[in-house]
């Protein structure tokens, strides 16, 4: 562990300190030892002192100067000419400030083990007519799998026996399953939804696609540079004009007091303090409406995105499967089909079979028991309801049982959308279409976004491109990219840094590489994968992408008050410098004006923690 972790690792600790210090001191003070006060109040700043100095010189290797020099000058120069009640009241400021950007920091990016606790760690491999559980790490290509319903596929592989029925949307965006017969290639990260299949093992599990996916996101993290705390920024010039004041104080007058008084008026204090606090109350506004920001660049940054990518299935779309529409070809009418269907369904696992089962129970149909259920794995499911012979299921699969041509039965439907044909007695008696379907109020979100400053909006998602194109016909949305590997939604990325600060809006595996490279990734976690809300600076606790709206709006205006402590804290203790340089203050004078100061900029800075009417908004339907 380097200096610079232990001294993060020990703030609480420097805190109590010189509180104790300034406490036991001031009881010598007034209790007849006075001659011991100066020595507890020199002994209490000791140790603010000697990690700051510890982190100053790291800070100086990496090339890094920060306003936390003015500080160390203050507390070593009040230590040596003997006002060591001014330096404890400084090292307390400076630690107590340092303690709340910590806190802060504590809510930054965690290590990404949501995303590595989902990877398999074993399989269930054929070995002489027996199965048998084996490590991940033991699978080499050629090895005959299990892969049960409901389990993650471990490696890259082909199909060697059954029907797969995989949820691909963390990999591929595709928000509804895919199924695939003997032979066809499937991916790693993919869960079965439907029955068990065999699969034939084309890669080790370090080199399929989900472990190149973790290598993504962890390599996208350490490329991405971190941004430097906004006190530093004035670092410089304030620096220098303390530096030279003081400098000029002590020569032209021959007192060194003078000097120090102008140092610990200078200690910045108001920076520390205030931009930490305005961004803690930010963060804690934030919570309120369901919005995990982590940490305080992230806020900033947040503050000051022009440019967004954002996924589509899960993110743009509600990432499930609804019933859009009924086609009825009999004298039915639409709930009869859907009760009739429902009814039959709920004999089966399939994820589309359930989502009709719920459609038909969110319009409170009473649905009968099925009986002489057969069901054929990834095709369809035939079987009795209330004495009537029933078969839903693919298009073709209920063609054939019904001796009928396909394209007899498939009513026109948009690019993404599914099909579930319904036979009753032998006849064609309608069509279920089942699709994703975007956002209520989308648009009049893309338009709050361009109101608030985003110049570009791109869509990046792993879907078919016309499907893609479909979903964002009519929004404000300038480029839609599609097919897209989760390598290629970095490139969106980073090929969009070119108009500004970008931020990427995912849920899936797959965006979670691109949410770590972009400047603010922001993640979907209500419903998301969990890898993505590691991965990104943002989270939303709550399944509505409005939100991102009162994000942007109450980091702004966090970063405004903290920018408004900055200034007001310079300009205060400029006119203090000032005053203290002219003999008016006393260093104790200097370091009690200062804690005045404090409170003010600390008041100013928690305004970022009300309501304010511009920033609340009535959430929209999901």
């Amino acid at each position: 562990m380097s200096a610079a972790e232990l001294y993060k690792y020990f703030r609480p600790v420097l805190v109590a300190f010189p509180a104790a210090g300034l406490v036991l001191g001031l009881a010598a003070q007034f209790s007849g030892w006075s001659a011991w006060s100066g020595w507890i109040w020199g002994v209490a700043t000791l140790p603010v002192l000697i990690a700051l100095l510890v982190e100053i010189v790291t800070s100086l290797r990496r090339g890094d100067i920060g306003l936390d020099i003015v500080a160390a000058l203050a507390m070593a120069a009040a230590l040596v000419f003997g006002e060591s009640l001014a330096a404890v009241v400084v090292a307390l400021m400076y630690a107590g400030g340092q303690y709340l950007e910590s806190f802060a920091e504590r809510r930054a990016r965690r290590e990404m083990t949501a995303l590595l606790s989902r990877v398999p760690r074993t399989a269930i491999r054929h070995r002489n007519g027996r199965l048998e559980e084996v490590g991940l790490d033991t699978v080499a290509p050629g090895d005959r799998l299990m892969v049960r319903h409901g389990d993650v596929v471990a490696v890259d592989g082909t199909i060697a026996e059954g029907v797969a029925v995989l949820d691909q949307s963390a990999l591929t965006g595709e928000s509804l399953p895919v199924q695939h017969k003997v032979g066809g290639s499937v991916m790693s990260g993919s869960t079965n939804v439907g029955a068990a299949f065999d699969l034939k093992a084309s890669r080790r599990a370090a080199e399929s696609t989900y472990a190149a996916i973790v290598r993504l996101v962890e390599a996208a993290q350490r490329s991405k540079a971190p941004m430097s705390r906004l006190a530093d920024r004035y670092a410089m010039v304030f620096l220098a004009v303390t530096l030279l004041l003081a400098a000029a104080a002590w020569w032209l007058t021959g007192n060194p007091i003078r000097a120090v008084a102008v140092l610990v008026v200078a200690t910045p204090c108001p920076l520390i303090l205030a931009v930490p606090v305005a961004i803690v109350s930010g963060l804690s506004r934030a919570a309120k409406q369901g919005i995990l920001i982590k940490g305080g660049k992230a806020l900033e940054m947040l503050a000051r995105v022009r440019s967004l990518v954002i996924d589509k299935t899960g993110t743009l779309t509600l990432g499930r499967a609804r019933l859009i529409s009924t086609y009825v070809a009999d004298n039915l009418s639409d709930d009869e089909i859907l009760q009739i269907a429902a009814s039959l369904e709920q004999a089966s696992q399939h994820v589309i079979a359930q989502t009709i089962v719920a459609e038909a129970q969110n319009k409170g149909l009473d649905l009968a028991v099925p009986a002489e259920v057969k069901e054929t794995p990834g095709e369809g499911i035939e079987g009795r309801v209330d004495g009537r012979r029933v078969i839903v299921g693919g298009i073709r699969f209920v063609a054939a049982k019904i001796a009928q041509s396909p394209s007899s039965l498939a009513p026109k439907r948009a690019p993404g959308a599914i099909a579930a044909a319904v036979a009753i007695d032998g006849k064609f008696a309608g069509v279920l279409i089942l699709a994703d379907e975007l956002r209520a109020g989308t648009q009049a979100l893309l338009q709050d976004l361009r109101e608030l400053g985003i110049d570009r909006i791109v869509l990046a998602t792993g879907d078919r491109h016309e499907v893609a194109e479909t979903i964002t016909a009519g929004l404000s949305i300038d480029v839609v990219r599609s097919e897209l590997t989760p390598d290629q939604k970095i490139l969106v990325v980073l090929s969009e840094r070119k108009y500004g600060p970008v931020m990427m809006i995912g849920d899936g595996v797959n965006d979670a590489p691109a949410l770590a490279a972009a400047d603010l990734g922001l993640a979907m976690g209500a419903r998301g994968a969990a890898a993505s809300a590691e991965a990104a600076d943002v989270v939303l606790l709550v399944d509505q992408l409005d939100r991102v709206v009162p994000a942007i709006r109450i980091a702004r205006r966090s970063r405004s008050i903290a920018l408004q402590s900055v200034y007001a804290g310079i300009g205060l203790s400029m006119v203090a410098m000032v005053a203290a340089a002219l003999g008016y203050i006393t260093p104790v004078q200097g370091a009690l004006l200062q804690e005045v100061i404090d409170v003010a900029v600390i008041l100013n800075a928690l305004r970022a923690l009300h309501d304010r009417a511009h920033i609340s908004i009535a959430p929209r339907a999901p």
